[in-house]
């Protein structure tokens, strides 16, 4: 039965909301299980527009919904003047919109969000989108058993009947594939052969005494690599920077490659382990005054990866080294104890990507879906 207070929405505009903003997946997940918290010291920066990255070449508005004077929703507004530039476009998006099953609040906040893009001469409103296709994305749609790996979003199954009813449509489906090796299938051996005899190249592992230096090679293979795929917004060499300072601690560095062509750099992988295994533990969201402890505990328990991203760059695409580069990824993963693990997130209709992944024995397992709205 729903609350017969008034639902009313505010613009964060001071710490305090900013706070409230923060702490309502906690009201949101209290009994959800699979919920991995985040960690309340790096949302505040996520969400600061001096110290956040996307802020840099972008707009943000963020609103909170009250059922009376109880936090029910939130939402992120954000105009991505890079995405508009690169696509000609006036799309604007949502993010991290989180909600009580209170479907008014629900609304209230798509239409704040909605006017506030309006408002700004956009014409389409896209998401979840927190912030970027280069960042965490999409709404969970199928997949809901298991906790989200590390730097992939999760939701109640609800969202999905309000964010449709409010008059959204999908865009695209990006697809997770669940993979269980153990060990390194005979044939690949044969192959990764024949293709180190047709290309010489070179694969290195990252470096962490120059981890600047092998983030600025990244750099220059990302935006080439992804340019053409749905929904491909160029990351601004801050926005890279930030993230692999962001991640420099969790990486393992045996399991980051960047691949050589005549000294030239032409492709690079990235698979993290799944530090959400350990980060579900901390639920209230700080490492003080035990939160660090939980959070060691669990990083040594860790058994999965999840393969965050894999590019190649245009005139090299059709040579074998997705399969050069899954191959060494798979068999270290396997070699250090984590056996099996999630490759996403992969569209739905990127034919080239996904049938590697399933001729090594990739089953799709989670979809996320891309919304859009005309903002007529």
């Amino acid at each position: 039965m729903t609350d017969i207070k008034e639902i009313t929405v505010k613009k964060v505009d001071s710490k305090a909301d900013l706070k409230t903003f923060i702490k309502i997946p906690w009201t949101v997940y209290k009994n959800d299980k699979n919920w991995v918290p985040p960690l309340i010291s790096i949302d505040k920066e996520r969400f600061d527009p001096v110290k956040g990255a996307y802020f840099k070449n972008a707009e943000a508005r963020f609103f909170i919904a009250f059922r009376g004077d109880r936090p029910v929703g939130r939402i992120v507004a954000h105009i991505n003047h890079t995405h508009n530039e690169f696509h000609k476009d006036k799309v604007g998006f949502f993010g991290f919109f989180e909600c009580m099953p209170d479907y008014e609040a629900a609304e209230a906040l798509f239409r704040a969000a909605s006017d506030w893009l309006k408002e700004n001469d956009r014409d389409i409103i896209r998401g979840p989108m927190n912030y970027s296709t280069n960042d965490e994305c999409g709404l969970l749609v199928k997949g809901f058993g298991s906790p989200p790996v590390v730097m992939m979003t999760y939701n109640p199954q609800y969202y999905e009947s309000f964010i449709e009813k409010f008059g959204f449509h999908k865009a695209k489906d990006l697809v997770a594939y669940f993979i269980n090796i153990d060990g390194m299938p005979e044939r690949f051996e044969g192959i990764i052969d024949k293709i180190k005899e047709r290309r010489k190249y070179t694969i290195k592992k990252l470096r962490k005494k120059h981890f600047l230096e092998d983030v600025e090679t990244i750099f220059k293979i990302y935006n080439n690599a992804w340019q053409y795929n749905w929904g491909f917004v160029p990351m601004t060499q801050a926005e890279l920077i930030y993230l692999a300072k962001e991640l420099k601690d969790i990486i393992d560095f045996d399991l980051a490659y960047i691949v050589y062509i005549d000294n030239k750099p032409i492709a690079f992988s990235l698979t993290l382990p799944d530090v959400n295994q350990a980060l579900i533990k901390v639920r209230n969201g700080r490492l003080l005054p035990f939160g660090w402890l939980k959070l060691l505990l669990g990083m040594k328990q860790i058994d999965q990866v999840r393969v965050v991203t894999l590019g190649i760059v245009k005139n090299f695409k059709n040579i074998g080294i997705d399969t050069v580069l899954y191959y060494e990824t798979i068999k270290t993963s396997v070699e250090k104890g984590m056996p099996r693990g999630e490759m996403s997130w992969v569209l739905e209709d990127n034919i080239r990507m996904c049938r590697p992944i399933e001729r090594m024995g990739g089953k799709v397992y989670k979809t996320y879906r891309v919304y859009d709205k005309e903002l007529s």
